[in-house]
């Protein structure tokens, strides 16, 4: 959902039960995000939305939502849907409000965004970065993960409890990230500060929310901008030196450019493998036969992990724009128009897997679609993959008596990131 969709909706707010209750009414069902019965559960409303309405009208965000596999793949793929907010009408004066709220400056410098912009903008952007996310270049930092993993697992080992999400979900990617792009140890804790509060913005967020958010990213920028001063001076084998030195047939990227970069590595990279660590975690424990499955077969792990993405995704949800009217899934979408894929109603869909709301660490094949497709597919999903087999295959061998010590975790609220606050277990 894009912040220009959370100002409509907040706009909308008087309205808002009339129009839940027309939608209701007219389908049978209605996809309210804000509605918190379905932060830790949302599967049921998918289901209800893939049976009656598919191709969903949602007056509260003037767009439409997708729910089928189908659906949802043709419009990541398809280049009569765009990424960048910009395409939406009344984008200037969104901008402009926000600067009147004082979540903007005037002379603010807002960079190409990698994740909202789309060929050749996206390409251009992607090239100058992917290099510090190949295979090769992921696989070589293996050991050190490994090591961390250990390291994290031997602070609790002699208690008999942890938080998985404290203890492990939480700090691994960002000692992972930060150290990538050349933050040293002891700034570890501010950057996942920031990282957390950035965060809340996204979806659907009140308006304290989203200051804390701008604050926190002008705090993590100028933090950035004095980085980049020390590594021009003294460049060193990090990201930030790489992307600052980066060059792609002549183009290089400009100062917002590296930190929109910056910014998106540290959120992807934390903030979803902490939700795939927790998420899976949880599926194994809440699944005994599968838990037991795998620690009678550590080969399992591979499959295992893939299995914990599609079953509940980190990311649940992703958004486009139409650029033209077109016909898709016998509605009218008009220009300019929002469409909001649910990936974790995707994931589930059973015109695409067998028996979709079962567990299966076996399972295969796995066409889930987790970390998106097409042009924007995560560049980071090798190393989300890598450091989520590394922690879970360690706390699986490590703790083999396992157990939840709760038996309700409880969940962030956030209708695209999907993850648990806190998920106690003991062993």
């Amino acid at each position: 959902m894009s912040l220009l969709d959370s100002v409509r909706y907040a706009t909308q707010m008087t309205m808002g039960n009339a129009v839940v209750a027309y939608e209701r009414m007219r389908t049978g069902v209605t996809y309210n995000p804000l509605d918190r019965r379905y932060g830790s559960d949302p599967y049921p409303l998918y289901r209800r939305l893939r049976e009656r309405d598919p191709v969903h009208r949602t007056w509260l965000m003037s767009g439409w939502v997708l729910s089928r596999h189908a659906d949802v793949l043709d419009v990541l793929h398809d280049p009569r849907f765009s990424a960048d907010e910009s395409n939406q009408p009344g984008f200037e004066k969104f901008i402009e409000r926000r600067r009147k709220l004082g979540l903007m400056d005037r002379d603010e410098e807002l960079g190409t965004s990698m994740l909202r912009s789309d060929p050749p903008d996206h390409t251009r952007l992607r090239k100058l970065v992917s290099k510090a996310f190949t295979p090769n270049a992921v696989s070589a930092l293996a050991g050190k993960i490994e090591g961390l993993v250990e390291e994290q697992l031997d602070a609790v080992a002699a208690s008999g409890e942890m938080d998985v999400i404290r203890d492990i979900a939480y700090p691994l990617p960002v000692i992972v990230i930060a150290e990538m792009i050349g933050v040293p140890r002891e700034d570890q804790a501010r950057f996942k500060h920031w990282s957390t509060e950035i965060v809340k913005s996204i979806g659907f967020s009140d308006i304290h929310s989203e200051r804390a958010s701008v604050m926190a990213g002008r705090e993590l920028r100028a933090y950035f901008r004095e980085m980049a001063e020390q590594r021009r001076d003294d460049p060193r084998d990090d990201l930030m030196s790489g992307l600052l030195a980066a060059e792609e047939e002549g183009d290089r990227l400009t100062l917002p450019e590296v930190f929109n970069l910056l910014e998106l590595i540290l959120l992807a990279g934390n903030e979803t493998t902490t939700n795939l660590i927790g998420n899976g975690i949880l599926a194994l424990l809440r699944n005994p036969d599968q838990h037991e499955a795998l620690k009678g077969d550590p080969s399992l792990l591979q499959s295992a992990v893939e299995e914990m993405l599609r079953y509940d995704c980190p990311v649940q949800a992703t958004s486009r724009i139409a650029l033209e009217d077109l016909d898709f899934g016998g509605a009218r979408v008009r220009k300019g128009q929002s469409v909001m894929l649910l990936i974790g109603s995707a994931n589930r869909d059973p015109a695409k897997f067998d028996d979709p709301d079962r567990f299966d660490v076996r399972r295969s094949p796995n066409e889930h679609i987790a970390f998106g497709h097409g042009v924007h597919f995560c560049l980071g999903s090798n190393l989300a993959r890598l450091e989520a087999r590394a922690a879970i295959g360690a706390l699986v061998e490590r703790f083999p008596s396992m157990k939840l010590a709760t038996d309700r975790p409880r969940w962030r609220h956030n209708i695209i990131l999907h993850g648990l606050d806190e998920l106690p277990v003991r062993f």
